[in-house]
């Protein structure tokens, strides 16, 4: 019976894989790849020649069986793009269906992008939440952000390049001005990690492009979690100033500012 293998890809420099997960992928029968021409410049680069099968969000439920079939002949590895395998990509369901069929499961560990920037960021590492990308829609993402808005731990988020300017603004609305990291394409040739306050991200980041890890601060012993109504006020009047229902607006600084929905509601509506 086959061991399924989940074996950290670098997340940039080339260099940054280690001897055991070049072994693995050489020994195994079968390769299951996020992307299989990603993969193949990895593999080309060390001059491995295993046989490769996608394993993609959109083909991850028609691949389980053939993979469970491969690995009832022998061991399967398991690799994303980049990092670790089965952060925010489709791994968890083949681990599980492995598990379930009675196959082991080992880790090859390596690189993993929210953790290199965390270790990097400069902010406290004892206890952290890793959160991964949050949602595209604004009032979905600013709900989200509510959830973790009183949790002391610092928190790690991914974000793309074309919503990194909305995201940090919904994180200082909501977070305050907090200290933060952001590492832009890690361990590549331009690789960046700014640190400072939330409030000055936006400027220095506008325009940029690659892959970010945000690091941002927790919450502070400082920090009230009783807003004030005039705070309550302000940042319900820029809600709904871009069109956001007052039942949604009220929902959304419910999370994050110690009040009641239905008070918000009352205070946003003019019911107060």
């Amino acid at each position: 019976m086959g061991t399924l293998y989940l074996v950290a890809t670098p997340i940039g420099n080339l260099e940054d894989i280690s001897a055991r997960a070049l072994r693995i992928l050489r020994e195994v029968r079968l390769i299951a790849a996020e992307d299989t021409r990603v993969t193949r410049k990895l593999l080309t680069h060390y001059q491995i020649h295993t046989r490769q099968v996608s394993y993609f969000e959109h083909n991850k439920l028609s691949r389980l069986e053939q993979i469970l079939g491969e690995l009832v002949e022998g061991d399967v590895a398991l690799v994303s793009d980049a990092g670790t395998p089965g952060l925010n990509d489709p791994g968890y369901e083949l681990v599980r269906a492995a598990i379930q069929a009675g196959h082991p499961v080992s880790t090859v560990p390596g690189p993993a992008s929210p953790v290199a920037a965390l270790v990097a960021s400069g902010l406290p590492t004892d206890a952290f939440l890793y959160v991964g990308y949050l949602p595209r829609k604004a009032s979905d993402r600013r709900v989200a952000l509510g959830r973790v808005v009183d949790l002391p731990y610092t928190l790690v988020f991914l974000e793309s390049p074309h919503r990194l300017i909305e995201t940090l603004n919904d994180m200082e609305d909501i977070f305050g001005d907090r200290p933060a990291a952001i590492a832009r394409e890690l361990t590549k040739l331009h690789e960046e990690i700014w640190r400072g306050n939330l409030s000055d991200a936006r400027q220095h980041f506008d325009h940029a492009r690659g892959e970010f890890v945000l690091v941002i601060a927790g919450r502070q012993k400082s920090e009230h979690k009783q807003w004030t109504q005039a705070r309550v006020r302000a940042a319900a009047r820029k809600r709904l100033a871009r069109g956001e229902a007052a039942t949604v607006v009220a929902a959304e600084l419910a999370a994050e500012s110690g009040w009641t929905r239905r008070d918000i509601y009352k205070l946003v509506s003019g019911r107060d």
